[in-house]
């Protein structure tokens, strides 16, 4: 990768800023990322001697915040918007339990029969293992629900026996026990808050359900996206930083590359930039009628109207670590210029004390890309949200991970 060629365009300095905050498959209202900020932004001040404070958005339709910040000598202005698809989220996710478990088959049959699981687990295991958890989760609530309920049955069955309640006992037995077991997975339902195993299993099944095709609600969405997007870009900034967390990097992916292919990005305008954190593109990439996004990944690996930084982090098991988006893909072109993959290296910028106390809590780790590190190093949410230089000027110069992973492992490489 020729790193510096690709950042070289971007290295200016920045008075103001535009945002655009790419959730994951979140069905949470967009409140919960400014209250993320905030907190997280003044505990990242007081650790590295910085001044930064957040005020109400304005000017935009869409929810966001102001940020204000003193960094290095310089002030910056930076406006944050959070482009939202919760409603789309939440759309997927308003199934039955008996829709969830036809979900739950549905989607194993679709990465098991495609071939994609396997090759997924020659990446890395962890996501992989937090794929199949909603499986064996749900799996065990059916089992114990259905135990539980045969068992009261069978009680019942016998009591009414001794009861001598006739023909009807059998029915009754047999009503209460389906009772129990409807019961039993209520409560678990009710309780998901606490075990994410329905809320995994929707996240996965929204993509294997058409196979890694967007569906067309969110082929609007991310045409509205990018309308949003190319409204900055000419509007007077010095950078337009697109984030795209987890699912929603792969949304960012799509969107970056509408916008250029139409030319909706001026010359001479706003540096653009790309910060994808704690991706999991190959959870899609790798299924068969994933074109699309195959496609937008080989385009915007090769362009130079941006950059495009790529941070995960072993500790994060829910995050294809390391792994080169494009390249695992088997899309990349011989002009390949981006990503540039870096680790987060979540054991060495956080305290052991932090490390500790963080490192089976999978979902929060998942989110540590948008917290505060104790020993920040170069990687720093802020600085690089709120801070004096554009990404291309904060990573010019900056070599990729030793560890990134670039072998081709999808089996369906179509971009067609």
């Amino acid at each position: 990768m020729d790193i510096e060629a690709g950042a070289a365009p971007e290295a200016r300095a920045v008075s103001r800023r535009r945002v655009f905050y790419i959730p994951g498959y979140d069905p949470i209202p967009p409140r919960r990322y400014r209250e993320l900020y905030r907190t997280e932004s003044a505990a990242q001040a007081a650790i590295s001697g910085y001044e930064i404070a957040l005020s109400p958005g304005r000017g935009t339709e869409r929810f966001g915040w102001h940020v204000t910040a003193r960094m290095d000598g310089a002030e910056i202005e930076t406006d944050v918007e959070v482009l939202v698809w919760s409603d789309i989220v939440r759309d997927s996710m308003g199934h039955s339990i008996p829709a969830t478990y036809l979900g739950l088959i549905r989607t194993a049959w679709t990465y098991i029969g495609t071939g994609a699981l396997w090759r997924l687990m020659r990446l890395r295991k962890g996501p992989v293992i937090a794929a199949l958890y909603p499986v064996g989760f749900l799996l065990a609530q059916l089992a114990l629900a259905v135990a539980l309920g045969w068992g009261l049955g069978l009680l019942a069955m016998r009591g009414l026996g001794a009861a001598g309640a006739g023909a009807a006992g059998p029915w009754a037995a047999a009503g209460l026990g389906v009772a129990v077991a409807i019961a039993v997975l209520r409560w678990f339902k009710a309780r998901d808050g606490r075990f994410f195993a329905y809320y995994l299993m929707h996240d996965y099944a929204f993509s294997a359900r058409s196979r890694g095709a967007n569906p067309p609600a969110l082929e609007t969405r991310i045409a509205a996206f990018a309308e949003a997007v190319a409204g900055a870009l000419a509007q007077e900034s010095d950078e337009v930083l697109v984030v795209g967390h987890s699912s929603g990097a792969h949304l960012a992916v799509s969107i970056l590359s509408d916008l250029i292919r139409t030319g909706r990005v001026p010359a001479g305008g706003p540096a653009l930039s790309f910060l994808s954190l704690g991706q999991v593109v190959p959870m899609v990439s790798f299924l068969p009628r994933a074109e699309r996004l195959r496609r937008d990944l080989r385009y915007l690996s090769q362009r130079n109207e941006l950059t495009w930084i790529d941070v995960t982090a072993p500790g994060d098991g829910c995050a294809f670590a390391l792994c080169d988006p494009v390249a695992v893909s088997g899309v990349a072109p011989e002009d390949k210029r981006w990503p540039l993959v870096i680790s987060a290296a979540f054991t060495q910028t956080l305290s052991p004390e932090r490390w500790k106390a963080l490192r089976w809590r999978f979902f929060r780790l998942h989110f540590q890309y948008l917290c505060a590190f104790d020993r920040v190093r170069d990687y720093d949410y802020f600085r690089i949200t709120a801070g004096p230089l554009t990404l291309g000027a904060r990573f010019a110069g900056r070599m990729p991970s030793r560890s990134r992973i670039e072998a081709a492992v999808s089996k369906y490489r179509s971009v067609a």
